[in-house]
Parts: structure tokens; sequence; C-alpha cells
């Protein structure tokens, strides 16, 4: 024990003779009570000087300062009423059971000050990018690997902390070794049950690095698009196009094939597909489909193609692809080259759509017009589909 603590507890010791009177319980209380208030006011004092010294220096200083005065304090309150059980008459076995639990609190105090350093460096990094942005590509990038770290960070220090903390009361010192070190039975079992969690880790670190994924990026996993809304250390929210959630281990992403629609840019070419008749004017559909995407207020001015990219027994495939500056919009784009496009073939260009052709036997009666719409009856044998 210090010379100064050895010589205060006798100060303290011989105060309590002067009044004997009071029992013993009440000098404990007195004397933690007045070392808690020596905290408090040197916690006042302390807090005091160090917002004058940052006053100047960046926000980072001054925001470092502010989220530990509630730490501060309870530091300091803590080694007071250390010292108050130090110094008070109560027995040496409670008191060193109590110093043990101090000490163990203080440790987690120190861990949960570091992680308020943390959370403001990430602050203070992530103010110079704007993710409300349209174009938030590079914002996107830095905030997943900023958030992704930081909670790998977090997860670390809280491991290290408690292994500390634990090192601290002897009755747990093995514990805490084994949490630091992973030896012994405790670190085995515990390495075992955390293999999920750390090879989830190990999975956060390489998204954070690599990025195949960040965070508001237009994903398919599982037959489902979404956008990416949140990455823990441990998992991935991806938020379906119908507000449902599907949760998903950060190592889906680093082992499975998966579909990121604004890896490089949001930019995207959207297709739309219609099936015409044989006899349809391709190049009235096409004068159509441009005048279509040209008017639309969601079509970015790049693409536009339209063409025949298949050939079937009964009709043609028509592709038509344009690109929008985002997946929401490309989709939004492709659902009215649909509703517009077959409109112009409804009310204006009835020859394009899809129709039906019957070859009757010779020496029977043909009907007046050479093609029906209705489906063939099951009776009739089926011709090539071409025009008679």
């Amino acid at each position: 024990m210090p010379p100064e603590i050895s010589a205060l507890t006798r100060q303290v010791h011989d105060l309590w003779r002067r009044f004997d009177w009071l029992p013993e319980w009440a000098v404990i209380v007195l004397v933690v009570a007045a070392f808690v208030g020596g905290g408090w006011i040197a916690h006042k004092i302390v807090f005091a000087v160090l917002r004058r010294l940052v006053r100047k220096r960046d926000v980072f200083w001054r925001g470092v300062v502010e989220r530990a005065r509630k730490k501060l304090r309870v530091m300091m309150i803590l080694i007071g009423i250390g010292i108050g059980v130090t110094v008070s008459p109560m027995d040496p076995a409670p008191s060193g059971d109590i110093r043990e639990v101090l000490r163990f609190l203080f440790v987690l105090t120190i861990g949960w000050l570091a992680s308020g350093v943390l959370d403001m460096w990430s602050v203070m990094y992530m103010r110079r990018y704007n993710i409300a942005a349209e174009d938030n590509l590079l914002a996107r990038k830095h905030l997943t690997q900023t958030r992704i770290l930081q909670r790998v960070a977090k997860v670390i220090l809280f491991i290290v902390t408690v292994g500390l903390a634990l090192m601290t009361i002897a009755g747990f010192r093995q514990w805490g070794v084994s949490l630091l070190a992973s030896a012994g039975v405790v670190g085995i079992i515990a390495g075992l049950a955390l293999q999920p969690i750390l090879t989830n880790m190990v999975a956060g670190i390489q998204i954070a690095l690599t990025q195949p994924i960040r965070l508001d990026d237009a994903v398919i996993v599982e037959n489902e698009w979404g956008n990416v809304e949140e990455i823990t250390a441990t998992y991935v929210v991806i938020k379906l196009w119908d507000w449902r959630r599907m949760v998903l281990p950060l190592s889906y992403f680093i082992s499975t094939p998966f579909q990121n629609w604004t890896r490089e840019n949001a930019r995207l070419i959207g297709s739309a597909f219609f099936y015409v008749d044989y006899e349809a004017p391709i190049d009235r559909l096409r004068t159509a489909f441009e005048g279509i995407v040209k008017s639309s207020k969601l079509w970015d001015g790049d693409v536009q193609v339209m063409q025949v990219t298949d050939i079937t027994e009964r009709v043609l495939q028509v592709r038509c692809l344009a690109s929008a500056r985002s997946a929401g919009v490309a989709f939004d784009l492709r659902c009215e080259i649909r509703e517009k496009l077959m409109a112009f073939m409804r009310d204006e260009c009835r020859e394009a759509l899809p129709r039906d052709r019957l070859e009757w036997p010779q020496g029977e009666e043909r009907p007046a017009q050479d093609a029906v719409v209705s489906p063939p009856a099951p009776t009739a044998p089926q011709r090539s589909p071409a025009p008679d």
C-alpha cells in the first residue's frame, strides 16, 4: 500500500477515536461519501481543464472530451470509493473484495472510454463524405468500410476489455487469460462456440477491404431484389423491394455468388421484351420505342436499342434496352416502355399483335379471313407460321 494511503488511514482511525460514539458502519459511510464527493469535485476540475486545453483544437479533440465526460466522472467516483474503502475502518477481507470489484469496473470504464474515442473518430471521418448525394458511390464505399471496421474493432475491444477486467479478480484471473490467449479448457470451449462469429468477423474485414457490397447497394440474393440497409460485424440486412428484411451472415457474401447492380456505379440498362407477329413493322415499332424513351424523364440519355433477339415457331421476340441512372429508376422506365409500347400496338399498329394462322384442307370452303385471333381448334393441323 502506498505510504500516503497508509498515513491517511492512520489519520482516519485517529479521528474515529475522537468520535468513538459513532458506529463503525457510519464512519465507513461518511468516509466513503467524503471521498466520492472529492472525486466528483476532482472530475469537475479535470474536465474544466481538459475543455480549456482543447478549446482551440480541432473538432475531433473537442468531441472526444465531450464524449469522455461521463466516463471520466465514473472513473473519478470509482477511485474515490476505492480510496474511501481502503482508509476506512472496514475489515481487510470485505475491503479487498470491494477493491477487486472496483478495479474490474475501472477497466471496463477504460474500455468504454476507448469505444467513445473510436466512435468520435468514425463520425469525423465520415463528415468528409455526403451520403445523401445522388452520386454517392465514393461516400457509400467509405461508409461501408468505416462501419464494418468500427464494429469489428468494437468486438475486439470488448473481448480485450473483459479479459483484462477478469484478470483483476483473483478468482476469475484464469478466465481472463483464457479469453485473451485462447488457452486452457475455457479458451477452447469459447473458441469452438465463437467459431461462426469469428468466421463472420474475418469475412467482415474482407468485405471492408475488397467491398463486394456497400451500404445502399442494389443486390439480388436468394432470387430477391433489394438494397443493403445495414452491415454489422456478423450479418447483413437486405431491405427487399416489398419492405421485407432478409438477414444474411457476412460469410454469405464471400462464399456465395450474388448480383450487385451498383458495384461500380448506379447506372443500369433496363430491358423490356415483347412478342410480336411476323408481319409486325419493326421500323414503326422502333420509331415508337425511341419516341417513348426520349420523352421519358426517367431515361438518362445514353442507351436506347430495339432489336429482334429471337424467332420462335409463332412470334418474333423483340428486346428493348434503355439506360437509367439507378436500379429503381431503370425498373420504372422498363414498366413505362411496356405500357406505352403495348398501347401503341393496340391502338395504332394492330398488325404487330401476335396472331395464329390456320390452314384448311383443299376442297373445303375457307373462312373469309386468312388470319384469326382465337387459338386453333384442337383438330385443325397447324402449318409453318408464314403468311399466306
